[in-house]
C-alpha cells in the first residue's frame, strides 16, 4: 500500500484530528497545514478537525489556529506537516495524541512519529499535501481555500519559483493549484510586502554585510539593531534573501541575537551545499536553506570561517 494510502486509512479511523506544523511558521508550514485542514475539513464534515500551533504572527491573512484543550487530544490523530524533527514542532500537546504522522520534505535525520511520509525531492510540504490529494482523489475534496493556501506554501518555499527545487512537477502542481477561485497575484503582492520597519531594516542588512572574495557573506543583527528598527525575530525572515541579490554573493548566513544572548542563524547559499555546517552547529534542513544557533560571537565566527571555506572549495572545483 502507497504511503498516502495509509495516511487515508488513518485519517478515515478517526473522529478527531490535530494538524500541527513548526514553530515561527512560513508559508509552507501554514500552507501544508491550513491545506490538509480545509481539504480533510470539505472530505469528512462530521470529523472534527483542529490547526494548533499558537500565533503565526504576520501571516494571519493566510490562516489562523485554533484553541485546543488536552481533553480533546484523547483518542485524536495528530498529523504534523513541514517539521523535520520533533523539538521544532508547534505546541507540546502533539504527544498526547493516539497516534502521530509525519509529512515533511526535509531531510529525515530526527526521525519521528508512527506513520512517516518524507520525500525530499517535494519543492515544499504543500507539493507533497496536493499530491496526497491527487492520488486519493475519490476520497478527498479540494477546496478554493485549500488551493490558495497550498498555492502560498509553494511559491514561499520555491522563492516565487526561483529555488533550485523547482521542478517541472511543482509547476504542474502550481498550474492545477491556479484553475481554482482565488486571487493569485492578490496573493503574491501581498507576501512580497513588507512593512515599513522592515524596509529600513533591510538597508541596514545592505550596509552592514560583511562577504569575502570569494561570494561568502554575513550579517549579524544584534539586540540592538532590532530594537533600533522596533522589530523582532519571528519579523525577520523576509530579510534573509538580501545578500543572496547580490551578484556574486554564493552563500550567507543571517545571524540574529536572542534576548537570552544566543544567535538563531538563517543561513542559505546558490550552490554550496551548507547543511553540514547547520548539523554542526546544533541544527539542519535542507542542501541550500537550513537553520542552526551559536552560542556566542566566537560561534558566529566559527560558522562564517566554515562559510568561506565551503564558498573556496566550491568555487575551485
Amino acid at each position: 500500500m502507497a504511503i498516502g494510502q495509509e495516511i487515508l486509512k488513518e485519517i478515515k479511523k478517526y473522529d478527531t484530528i490535530m494538524i500541527h506544523r513548526h514553530q515561527s511558521p512560513d508559508p509552507d508550514a501554514l500552507g501544508s497545514q491550513g491545506g490538509l485542514g480545509d481539504m480533510l475539513k470539505a472530505s469528512f464534515p462530521e470529523k472534527k478537525i483542529y490547526l494548533v500551533g499558537g500565533p503565526v504572527n504576520d501571516l494571519d491573512y493566510l490562516v489562523t489556529m485554533d484553541e485546543v484543550s488536552d481533553e480533546l487530544y484523547k483518542d485524536a490523530l495528530v498529523i504534523v506537516t513541514d517539521t523535520a524533527n520533533a523539538p521544532r514542532i508547534s505546541g507540546e500537546q502533539y504527544a498526547l495524541g493516539q497516534k502521530l504522522i509525519k509529512i515533511d520534505h526535509h531531510p529525515d535525520d530526527e526521525p519521528y512519529g508512527d506513520l512517516s511520509w518524507v520525500n525530499t525531492h517535494a519543492s515544499s510540504t504543500s507539493e507533497m499535501i496536493y499530491d496526497f490529494y491527487e492520488a486519493n482523489k475519490d476520497s478527498l475534496v479540494m477546496t478554493d481555500n485549500a488551493a490558495r493556501l497550498l498555492y502560498a506554501g509553494i511559491i514561499g518555499d520555491t522563492g516565487r519559483f526561483l529555488y533550485p527545487a523547482t521542478t517541472s512537477h511543482t509547476l504542474l502542481v502550481a498550474s492545477h493549484l491556479l484553475s481554482y477561485s482565488f486571487d493569485a497575484a492578490k496573493l503574491s503582492r501581498y507576501m512580497d510586502e513588507v512593512d515599513e520597519k522592515i524596509s529600513r531594516l533591510s538597508g541596514y542588512v545592505y550596509e552592514n554585510m560583511i562577504s569575502d572574495e570569494n561570494g561568502a557573506a554575513m550579517v549579524v543583527l544584534t539586540q540592538d539593531a532590532l530594537k533600533e528598527f522596533d522589530v523582532v525575530d519571528s519579523e525577520t525572515p523576509a530579510i534573509i534573501p538580501l545578500p543572496g541579490k547580490i551578484r556574486g554573493i554564493l552563500s550567507w548566513a543571517i545571524f540574529v541575537e536572542q534576548p537570552e544572548g544566543f544567535f538563531r542563524v538563517r543561513l542559505r547559499s546558490k550552490g554550496p551545499v551548507i547543511n553540514g555546517i547547520a548539523k554542526r552547529h546544533h541544527g539542519g534542513g535542507h542542501p541550500l536553506a537550513s537553520g542552526a544557533n551559536a552560542k556566542d560571537m566566537d560561534e558566529v565566527e566559527e560558522i562564517f570561517q566554515e562559510i568561506k571555506t565551503i564558498v573556496a572549495e566550491y568555487k575551485i572545483y
